[in-house]
């Protein structure tokens, strides 16, 4: 990226997997210089995730995009000096190491530069009984409670589609970052901040009225499957041609919008159906009724009567779908990578954008160590001796 609103920014990626790479792409996404440092010995785990084209990792290919990679062996004592060289003439440091991992390597917040936003993204954060604890995503949405209350009332807790806590808290840390760099920056206070951003805590914030009505009302939150709770008619609904509709209609005036496109305008006088509260209490009553309606339709059909009578409603798209939606398209939420490796390659638009702007497409995920002479012997000022000793020794 060259342009954007965090252009002269330098963030290093020293993060692996997700949570910390997508942290450090969403400030490169925003115009940031980002420079990912991996082990000369295959680089990010990332790359070896499937799926693949001809051996090629694509989902490397999305979240590696947008920086340069250089290769560094953090473990051994050369790489640490040239690490620490390189945060040198940095803004932002983004990692996901084990608490303690870079304290032990003489490269921990206390070690480098005092400028420094230092982001630390981890499992259960910096400190705490669990903080040495392994953990993934999987664990994030355990421990965050969003596992116990995804999946239907009678199944078993069901993971959501994608690694939502490692994005969720990569969001959140380049927040955090970002606000950081304005104390900074904007005060004249020059000092950097550590952020201390652990995947449980990311689910914790986002589980709404969880905690509140556990402490005032003792209510444990349940599952309660693609419903609400107290609130119908609303579900996914499957269409006459075996598609699968959305449909939100749980206040009044909506529920009347969908009486409406139903041609049910009887309903709004059944005293089950009354009030939101007694739409809660016979949800499957209603949700039978809405079901049979959208079941003797296409889903284009029933998306059609919702919009003109203003129901919420939306056809579940799959991926198929989404390459091919006017709306998606005509928004420019798709965009055109060129990858090193495969090609031209279609993904998704950085994201948020500016009213009136465009950010710059990213360039596309690097080759393991394609930027290490002009990272290292460009920026960082390593000799040509030096640099060969180094790869000699497979510190790069």
């Amino acid at each position: 990226m060259t342009d954007g609103p965090l252009h002269g920014l330098r963030v290093i990626d020293a993060g692996t997997r997700i949570g910390a790479p997508f942290c450090a792409g969403l400030l490169g996404e925003q115009g940031a210089e980002v420079i990912k440092v991996e082990r000369p010995d295959g680089g990010d785990f990332l790359r070896e995730l499937g799926p693949f084209e001809d051996g090629y990792s694509l989902w490397w290919a999305v979240e590696g995009r947008g920086r340069k990679s250089v290769t560094c062996d953090l473990r051994s004592e050369v790489g640490q000096d040239l690490f620490g060289r390189l945060v040198a003439n940095a803004d932002v440091l983004v990692e996901n190491f084990r608490p303690g991992t870079m304290e032990e390597w003489g490269l921990g917040p206390a070690d480098l530069p005092d400028s420094l936003v230092y982001v630390r993204i981890s499992g259960f954060g910096q400190d705490g009984p669990y903080a040495q604890r392994p953990a993934l995503d999987r664990m994030g949405i355990a421990h965050g409670g969003l596992l116990h209350v995804t999946g239907d009332l009678d199944g078993p807790p069901m993971r959501p589609g994608v690694t939502l806590a490692d994005y969720l808290t990569g969001v959140f840390a380049a927040e955090a970052a970002v606000a950081a760099l304005y104390d900074r920056d904007a005060h004249g206070t020059g000092r950097g901040r550590v952020v201390d951003a652990p995947l449980h805590a990311s689910i914790l914030r986002i589980m709404e009225w969880t905690v509140a009505a556990q402490d005032r009302l003792g209510l444990v939150r349940e599952r309660t499957g693609n419903r609400v709770r107290d609130a119908a008619p609303m579900d996914n609904y499957r269409s006459a041609d075996g598609r699968w509709v959305a449909i939100v209609a749980g206040s009044d005036a909506n529920f009347r919008r969908l009486c409406d496109a139903m041609g049910r305008p009887d309903l709004l006088d059944d005293h089950r159906f009354a009030s939101t509260a007694d739409r809660g209490e016979h949800a499957d009553d209603i949700n039978a009724i809405v079901a049979d309606w959208v079941g003797s339709s296409t889903a284009a059909e029933a998306e059609e009567l919702c919009l003109a009578a203003g129901v919420p409603v939306a056809l579940v798209h799959s991926s198929a779908d989404i390459v091919v939606d006017e709306h998606v398209r005509a928004r420019g939420d798709l965009v055109t990578v060129d990858d090193p490796v495969v090609g031209p390659m279609l993904q998704q638009a950085p994201h948020p954008r500016f009213v009136g702007e465009s950010l710059p497409t990213p360039s596309g995920a690097p080759r393991l160590g394609e930027h290490n002479e002009e990272v290292w012997q460009g920026l960082v000022g390593v000799s040509d001796d030096e640099y060969a000793a180094a790869r000699d020794a497979g510190a790069i």
